[in-house]
């Protein structure tokens, strides 16, 4: 009997100590979803603790009766279990420990591994040793007798908790606070029922395993589990807290819309509202035509609806809105907001009366009127603007506000005595440094006002820094209607410049892509004309323009390759003539102006070496034509000349007259 009052004692301790948690034990998680799985793993503990705990009484009381044959069955069944109830216990230990953690990565799933192995094995043993004694057997005299798998059992386990208690405590040197204390604990835990484990080896007569479990399982509720309680406390004291700001809250399961109120007001309880329900979206549908304003109740329906709170919900954790509810009869304005639980599956609904707020602002915003004239400030609002400066023309005194669009009103964001001097005390630290000297300029009191002597309005463009990013704003001042204060906006205008600056470049491109010919790559003739009208004025207005001369050239038998071989075939042949000019004359720009015409506008190095790549170029020609492949160009060329040319297109008759004679030429050597 004395072997067994510690089995009992720790039985009572424990049922004393943990008789709530105990009461989550599930065999399957998911039988309790509902429930953290974490307290599940922990309960599963502390119910195969009790198990081992009966097993190990049962076993001591039998044994002290050992000799009587009829005991014998039972003795010998109790001990069986008490090797089933230990593995168990190292089983739901372990897997209580990688719940705790909520890891999972590789070192979890080894211990996981390790233990279900150790189980599993323990189990096969077990069945083998009625068979052979391999863990224990009673003699004739029914003696219990120790085998060598008894001592490999325990040294197993031995090992199991020596390698959890380290891992334990390595997690807790990387932990702060009291989640570090809480990961020792654990760890120390580990460390207890392996000491304990290490003496009931030597001593299989005395139940030391279960102090070991005992002492371990107050460790853990002093450290572990009574902490937890009390920061849940501290939370749950919390949100009771926040509560009491709401007239009501509902905690909703987003997928089957199953719910319950938590909280609410004596004038919100007036109202009869369901507190809990098995579908959210259809009372709340109810309870808007029931209780919500006509006017607000198509905005209020569209907002009940499954897909439309998981897309609200969706990359934010809440979102809020309002509308009014009948309350008494009266109209009242209510502020919703929807929070996303943390397991993702739930939300909550915040219910606030936000009426007396809107009273008050309103109230508030009417005694601001008095005190600053708003209907200039209104008169002045062209636009949206981010702040607006009220300032006192003469004593520099001011007053910001930004423009909000909570209630269609401004509000006050602060104050100063000197607007031009704090001004610049900002400048120096928000806008780009180029443009800083035009700020600083614009926040003269002086040219402040010579600026706005005898115009209505004066701004400026320029940048400031976000960050390592530079945006574009526009300040814009005005003076008020009786001159006593000047009204200074300032607006974000980088989305503007943007748009701007990708207009001119989508402009700036077609009208390149329109300056080209899309068959060569070539420059086309509107480009040749611009270029030829850009000089024409130049010669027009008499200014000494750099030498250049023109090359028309013409690519005999287009006509001839066309008819005979199909326009693709032309094709090829134009852009072959084009890569010859090309490789010809590198410095100078070359324009395709008709079917099989071109115009080479030499200049640079191209026009002083002009003599040379005319006898290249009419060189390769000479060379296609012996060899029968490669294009025939025929060209001419006509040198500007300051004295004689007043007209582009004189220089082109000349060069296109020497053209048509080298093309004639060509036509009779062929």
């Amino acid at each position: 009997m004395d072997y067994s009052i510690i089995s009992i004692l720790a039985l009572i301790l424990n049922l004393i100590m943990n008789r709530e948690t105990i009461k989550r034990f599930s065999v399957f998680s998911r039988s309790r979803e509902s429930e953290p799985q974490v307290l599940i793993r922990y309960s599963n503990f502390l119910t195969a603790a009790n198990c081992y705990f009966v097993a190990d009484l049962a076993w001591g009381i039998l044994y002290e009766h050992h000799d009587i044959q009829e005991v014998f069955p039972f003795l010998y069944s109790a001990c069986v279990f008490y090797f089933i109830f230990m593995f168990l216990t190292m089983l739901t230990w372990i897997r209580y420990i990688v719940a705790y953690l909520d890891k999972k990565g590789r070192r979890s799933k080894m211990l996981l591994c390790a233990v279900w192995v150790l189980f599993i094995l323990g189990l096969i043993y077990l069945m083998i040793n009625r068979f052979h004694h391999f863990i224990f057997y009673f003699n004739d005299a029914h003696e219990y007798i120790v085998e060598s798998g008894r001592y490999i059992a325990f040294i197993l386990q031995i090992i199991l908790y020596m390698l959890t208690a380290i891992y334990m405590l390595y997690v807790a040197h990387k932990s702060e606070g009291r989640e570090r204390v809480r990961h020792i604990a654990v760890g120390v835990t580990c460390l207890v029922m392996d000491i304990f484990l290490i003496m009931q080896i030597f001593d299989s007569q005395y139940p030391s395993y279960a102090m070991g479990l005992m002492i371990g399982i107050c460790v853990i509720h002093s450290f572990v589990e009574a902490d937890e309680m009390k920061e849940k406390e501290v939370y749950d004291n919390i949100a009771t807290s926040l509560a009491e700001d709401y007239a009501a809250m509902y905690y909703i399961d987003i997928e089957t819309g199953e719910y319950r109120e938590f909280s609410t007001s004596k004038e919100y309880d007036s109202m009869i509202v369901q507190v809990d329900g098995r579908d959210f979206y259809i009372d709340a549908y109810a309870n808007v035509a029931k209780l919500v304003h006509p006017d607000d109740r198509e905005f209020a329906w569209s907002l009940y609806k499954k897909d439309t709170i998981v897309n609200n919900l969706e990359d934010r954790k809440s979102y809020s809105y309002k509308y009014r509810l009948m309350v008494g009869g009266k109209p009242r304005y209510f502020r919703f907001t929807v929070v996303r639980a943390n397991d993702d599956k739930h939300i909550v609904l915040c219910e606030k009366d936000i009426d007396d707020e809107i009273t008050a602002e309103t109230l508030r915003m009417e005694n601001q009127k008095k005190h600053i004239t708003f209907s200039q400030i209104a008169e002045s609002l062209a636009a949206n603007y981010d702040v607006l400066y009220y300032v006192d023309a003469e004593n520099a005194g001011y007053v910001s506000y930004e423009c909000k669009n909570i209630y269609g009103q401004l509000d006050m964001k602060q104050s100063g005595d000197d607007f031009y001097t704090e001004s610049r005390e900002d400048v120096r630290n928000v806008v780009y440094k180029d443009d800083q000297d035009l700020v600083l300029g614009f926040f003269d009191k002086d040219n402040m006002a010579d600026a706005l002597k005898d115009r209505k309005r004066n701004s400026i463009d320029y940048r400031i820094m976000a960050g390592e990013e530079v945006h574009y704003v526009r300040m814009t001042a005005r003076k008020t209607s009786d001159g006593t204060h000047y009204i200074i906006g300032i607006e974000n205008i980088d989305a503007e410049v943007q748009r701007e600056k990708q207009h001119q470049k989508d402009l700036k491109a077609e009208m390149e892509l329109a300056r080209h010919d899309g068959l060569t790559g070539l420059k086309n003739k509107t480009a040749y004309n611009e270029l030829v009208k850009s000089v024409q004025t130049n010669i027009d207005n008499g200014m000494d323009y750099l030498p250049f001369a023109l090359v028309v050239c013409d690519a005999n038998n287009l006509k001839r390759i066309n008819d005979s071989e199909g326009h693709m075939a032309g094709d090829e042949y134009i852009k072959k003539s084009a890569e010859l000019l090309s490789d010809t004359f590198e410095s100078s720009p070359i324009f395709r102006v008709g079917g099989d015409e071109f115009v080479v506008f030499l200049r640079g190095d191209d026009y002083t070496n002009r003599a040379e790549l005319m006898e290249q170029l009419r060189g390769q020609i000479r060379e296609n034509m012996k060899s029968g492949s490669g294009p025939i160009l025929a060209s001419g060329i006509a040198e500007y000349t300051p004295k004689t040319d007043s007209l582009v297109s004189e220089i082109f008759d000349r060069a296109d007259k020497e053209m048509y004679e080298e093309k004639q030429r060509l036509k009779n050597e062929q």
